[in-house]
């Protein structure tokens, strides 16, 4: 069950688009990756902001989520950055 909710939760990360961050997520990249960003939130929208945010202030002109873990309180995800 667990593994059911990591699967829609990164699915749901990876559809959701904010054009307003200078990082973009990118579903696949074929450059290699720079680095790894990480957050924690409360809500899927707000954990993906946060991943942007912290990808923009490295630097990065785009990060791909790779991992999206936790429970109905709280989520912690990671993201791939590159230039």
């Amino acid at each position: 069950m667990k593994a059911i909710k990591n699967i829609v939760a990164v699915i749901a990360l990876a559809t959701v688009s904010f054009g307003t961050f200078a990082a973009t997520e990118v579903q696949q990249s074929t450059s290699q990756p720079v680095g790894t960003v990480s957050a924690t939130a409360n809500t899927l929208d707000s954990l993906q902001a946060s991943l942007s945010e912290k990808a923009n202030a490295a630097g990065a002109k785009s990060f791909r989520i790779i991992s999206a873990t936790g429970n109905d309180s709280q989520l912690r995800g990671v993201a791939e950055l590159y230039n």
